[in-house]
């Protein structure tokens, strides 16, 4: 068998960028490559296949899929490059033009990334130098095939893809051109991933899409019928639910997941804008006033929710006045923490169209604001709980620190000098003051979760 298999016994690196449907995506590719004999390349090791799978959803982040690309040619000379995901298929001509790429795959293509590699290496050597640059892609319409990702990679939680690609066009976002019209699993498929997961010992799984909440586009099921299904899973201890649109996420959603067994009290909701006038220019599918009653329903069913919200500034037709009205509007909500972004221009979106530019300055001036604010609701979040104690899963440390993990409403913990617990292991704690860096609590593991 071996002998036929042309990477079998091979190594390969890998550098993922963006959210995380794309480290759900690489960690199951490096599964599968490692079923097929190719090992991850340890540091320093110069591997033989090079995978990166890239985002494109700011031209920051563009800018760094080019670097990582770059990069990796020159720390792997004569390793066979892939590069797929968001950039890969909005501009594949352009990256297959790159020296040391020898394969970009657009969305269509990535579920079957194990098998050109395979191909286009067995045929390397006979190749021409301009076949083997080749780049292939679909146009989004054509993007039609859900692939199924689920791995932990070398983390403690899982990550379980549930749903691909958005009909949303928001007029600042590339992503339905990039990932195509929203498709999604079976309830049965995933079921099946998760009762996996607990098979291997996993004990916590984060649900990922691109927009999550419109799950069942493809099946006729709902995100409802799926949140039941997965809570049903023995096994699972623990769920999170990545993002999730505030219009979609329903009233029997919260409730369910506040007296569900294994749905943590923790939401991460993009805003994008505490302006209904910036809402209107994102043509984004709710106001403020709904926003804010999601809040409300969180907190009154699970009132110690750990809240995140995403929030984008700078984008065209925020003036001065329709900031300021964001500000307050965000200040003013009982969330845990916030995710700024700073607009980019992309090309071929409707956001383009509208007048009013911000200039560098003053996103920059915007955004640390929002980030400074984003801190004090966090650290307040944090110093409510103080004293407490909470079930927390801990996670090894990938710098070779103190073992870490998180509490079921998201606080980061570290845990106490002199105290000893295992990796992927449950055990109540003691939330102690913040640590020197002030990113977590310390925590002291307690034999009585009532004390």
């Amino acid at each position: 068998m071996n002998n036929d298999n042309p990477i079998y016994n091979m190594c390969a690196a890998y550098v993922t960028l963006g959210c995380k449907l794309n480290f759900a995506e690489t960690s199951s590719l490096r599964d599968t490559l490692m079923r097929q004999g190719v090992r991850p390349a340890e540091k320093g090791e110069r591997a033989d296949i090079c995978v990166v799978n890239t985002c494109s959803v700011t031209d920051v982040a563009d800018h760094k899929c080019r670097q990582a690309i770059h990069r990796l040619t020159r720390e792997h000379p004569g390793a066979f490059v892939v590069v797929m995901g968001c950039y890969a298929q909005l501009k594949p001509e352009e990256i297959a033009a790159f020296e040391g790429v020898d394969l970009v795959l657009g969305m269509e293509q990535k579920g079957e990334v194990v098998r050109y590699i395979r191909e286009r290496m067995a045929q390397k050597k006979t190749l021409s130098e301009d076949a083997c640059h080749e780049a292939i892609a679909v146009p989004t319409h054509e993007i039609t095939t859900f692939v199924p990702s689920c791995s932990c990679g070398d983390r403690t939680r899982y990550f379980l893809k549930v749903q691909d690609g958005c009909n949303y066009y928001c007029t600042y976002c590339t992503i339905p051109i990039a990932r195509g019209r929203s498709r999604n699993g079976s309830i049965g498929l995933l079921v099946e991933q998760a009762e996996a997961v607990a098979r291997a010992g996993g004990k916590e799984i984060v649900i990922t899409g691109v927009n999550i909440g419109d799950f069942g586009r493809s099946t006729g099921e709902t995100f409802f019928d799926l949140v039941k299904a997965l809570d049903g899973v023995e096994g699972i201890e623990r769920y999170r639910i990545s993002s999730i649109e505030p219009n979609l996420l329903t009233d029997e959603i919260i409730a369910y997941c506040a007296s569900s067994r294994a749905f943590m009290p923790h939401f991460h909701i993009p805003l994008q804008s505490g302006s209904d006038d910036v809402l209107r220019l994102m043509h984004r599918r709710y106001d403020t006033t709904l926003f804010a009653e999601k809040i409300t329903k969180i907190r009154q069913a699970m009132p110690d929710a750990f809240i995140g919200v995403d929030v984008i500034v700078g984008t065209r037709g925020e003036t001065a006045v329709f900031f300021e009205d964001a500000f307050r509007f965000i200040e003013g909500l009982d969330i845990a923490q916030l995710h700024v972004f700073s607009y980019s221009e992309r090309p071929g979106t409707k956001a383009l169209e509208i007048p009013h530019v911000v200039s560098p300055q003053d996103k920059h001036i915007r955004s640390q604001r929002l980030i400074a604010l984003s801190e004090e609701k966090r650290k307040a979040f944090y110093r409510q709980h103080i004293g407490t104690v909470r079930p927390v899963l801990w996670e090894h440390s990938k710098k070779g620190g103190m073992l870490h993990g998180f509490t079921d409403n998201y606080i980061r913990v570290e845990l106490n000098a002199g105290c000893l617990a295992e990796d992927n292991s449950l055990q109540y704690v003691q939330l102690g003051d913040f640590t020197a860096s002030g990113e977590s609590l310390l925590g002291t593991p307690v034999e009585d979760k009532n004390k």
